[in-house]
């Protein structure tokens, strides 16, 4: 299992209402998605950074999702270009059946 967290890093801050739509008009093509677990859609406190969290069962499948030409269709979407930081997945609690 991998995590992927990308971040996008604005001196301006982002627009709550601009990431939520965002959101919703990009969740349909991750439902379902074969290899990724949940992905999650968020914004820090203060708004300079809108993140990006992936938790994918199939490492090669997660590492192959971040291409450069994925990385450039984010970065026109959020007008900055993320950094993409993999993670070992060593634990995880999973309470959506509960």
């Amino acid at each position: 299992m991998i995590g992927v967290l990308v971040t996008f890093t604005q001196t301006d801050k982002f627009d709550r209402s601009t990431i939520a739509k965002i959101a919703g008009e990009l969740r349909g093509p991750f439902e379902g998605m074969a290899g990724l677990r949940f992905k999650s859609f968020m914004l820090d406190e203060g708004g300079a950074h809108a993140r990006n969290f992936y938790v994918w069962d199939d490492e090669e499948k997660g590492r192959a999702f971040f291409t450069e030409e994925l990385v450039g269709k984010v970065t026109g979407v959020y007008g900055v270009r993320p950094t993409i930081e993999f993670l070992d997945v060593v634990g995880f609690v999973d309470n959506s059946g509960t």
